[in-house]
């Protein structure tokens, strides 16, 4: 097979210098039909690129910024190309020879200058990926913007995960197109040159609360309730939410709470922000609220997060968030609650984020926040599927079944309510971490699958803070987290008193 890239040679851009593209681990060749210009692009574009390079990313090069000069083995087409990709705005060929004509378009209209504006009026476009031999769509998707800085950092997010959803159509693998409505246009938007001043404005601002705050401070927040919970209500109404006390320096986020031989504790993320990098620690709950200290109870080289628990044959287990590491591996609790041994790796060679599962008609299914190696980290949902919590774990049939920063990403544990599945999960339209969607799976199977968003969960009274993205609950006991702003000499001063305490504890060597 081969697969061709029609671009503008005008605006020759970093992404497109590839010899290949990687479609279900094979490198399949590609060639470039370079086109004349159908459009300038808006005046001073590459200027406020490299203001934003110098600003932004350092000196860095990035995939939205422009070649400067056309590699030659690019310029060349080897041969007849069983599959165009067109990310020009020129009309097709219609004597084209091409099994498949791939058209990406932005917020419904195609090339580059599309994407642009569907950035500079404030948020990142829906792309479809539209066959023009029979004007099929043949995939959909809402990109995340967590790596997105600026203009050229937009652009870079969208075409990358454009990229995602042309290989997994090119492989063949049956896609599920969601119905995805488009962002709102900002009728007061300004051109090229104010979205990227006032991006960089922004962005300065950023570096400025970093300096003097951790950035982001997440918190626990817990309560008791004897009647209906946030999956009955939709809400976050009922009793007040208490915040889990942290020593200022570090976070704690991402609680899974159980009860395991008559105790029951809370296990979360515990990131110093001195350090960076996240352990695995838990503090125990009695009848009226947490009791006894924060214990760590797994610690790896790398960062962990996301301690998702399972009870499977007998045995508890755990499987915390590894992506950096780049596998989603299993551990084994060999004494509660403080020793964890690694048991099994369920999944190798990917970027899977949040991993949690479910057992649903006989099989387990893992879920998870599927990356591949470019593009935001909450947009792209995978599926896997086994017989039993070992495996062999077996990818679903059309992976990634969604891209939609909306809805895509795990908030906690799959609930059942009067034989019905649900899902919680991070709503990232307005920011990593956000807000939580309540979304009903009403079909699952290893070839399909599709769900329903039935709530939204903002923070506000209820739940005072910038975000919202985990829910879960064990008994009486409901856990959520959110952000708050953390002043780096509050945290400083909260650390005074106890600096002639012991030492906390550290994990055991052998976890």
């Amino acid at each position: 097979m081969i697969i061709e890239f029609r671009c503008e040679r005008d605006y020759a851009r970093h992404w497109m210098d590839r010899e290949t593209l990687s479609v279900d681990g094979r490198d399949v060749p590609v060639q470039i039909a370079w086109t004349t210009t159908a459009e300038p692009r808006p005046a001073g574009l590459d200027a406020l690129f490299g203001l934003e390079r110098v600003v932004l990313r350092r000196g860095a090069p990035g995939g939205a910024d422009r070649l400067e000069a056309v590699p030659e083995r690019t310029q060349a087409r080897t041969g007849a190309a069983d599959v165009i990709v067109d990310f020009t705005g020129a009309a097709r060929d219609p004597d084209c020879p091409a099994s498949m004509y791939l058209r990406p378009l932005f917020n419904g209209a195609a090339g580059e200058n599309a994407a642009l504006a569907a950035i500079l009026a404030g948020d990142l476009p829906v792309i479809e990926i539209v066959n023009e031999i029979d004007g099929a769509v043949l995939d959909r998707g809402h990109p995340s913007a967590e790596i997105a800085a600026g203009l050229s950092g937009a652009l870079e997010t969208v075409m990358a995960r454009t990229l995602t959803m042309v290989a997994a159509i090119v492989s063949g693998r049956p896609r599920l197109v969601p119905q995805l409505a488009r962002p709102a246009v900002d009728a007061g938007r300004r051109g090229a040159a104010g979205y990227v001043v006032r991006g960089l404005a922004v962005s300065i601002a950023k570096e400025i609360y970093r300096l003097c705050c951790y950035a982001p401070h997440w918190h626990v927040g817990w309560r008791f309730n004897d009647n209906a919970g946030v999956w009955q209500t939709g809400d976050l109404s009922g009793p007040g939410w208490n915040v889990l006390g942290d020593p200022g320096n570090h976070f704690y986020a991402d609680p899974f709470p159980i009860t395991w031989r008559g105790r029951t504790f809370v296990f979360f993320e515990d990131l110093d922000h001195r350090v960076g990098k996240g352990i695995i620690s838990a503090i125990e709950f009695g009848d009226t609220g947490p009791i006894g200290q924060v214990i760590p109870v797994l610690e790896e080289p790398w960062h962990l997060s996301y301690p998702f628990l399972i009870e499977d044959d007998g045995e508890l287990w755990m499987i915390p968030e590894s992506s950096l590491h780049g596998d989603v591996a299993l551990y084994k609790c060999v004494r509660f609650p403080d020793k964890w041994e690694r048991h099994a790796t369920l999944l190798s060679g990917l970027e899977l984020a949040d991993a949690t599962i479910t057992r649903h008609n006989g099989l387990h299914y893992l879920f998870g926040a599927w990356r591949d190696g470019t593009g935001g980290y909450s947009d792209s949902l995978a599926i896997y599927y086994a017989d039993h919590l070992l495996g062999p774990w077996r990818p679903h049939a059309s992976n990634p079944v969604m891209i939609d920063r909306a809805s895509t990403r795990p908030a906690g544990n799959f609930v059942t309510i009067n034989g019905r599945l649900w899902r919680p999960v991070q709503d990232c339209a307005a920011g990593y971490g956000a807000a939580l969607g309540l979304a009903e799976v009403v079909e699952l199977t290893p070839t399909t699958f599709r769900q329903i968003v039935r709530h939204s969960l903002k923070p506000g009274p209820a739940w005072p803070g910038r975000k919202l993205h985990t829910l879960n609950r064990c008994g009486r006991l409901e856990v959520i987290d959110g952000s708050r702003v953390q002043p780096k000499t509050s945290a400083f001063a909260r650390q005074l008193p106890s600096a002639v305490l012991p030492p906390r504890p550290r994990p055991s060597t052998a976890c």
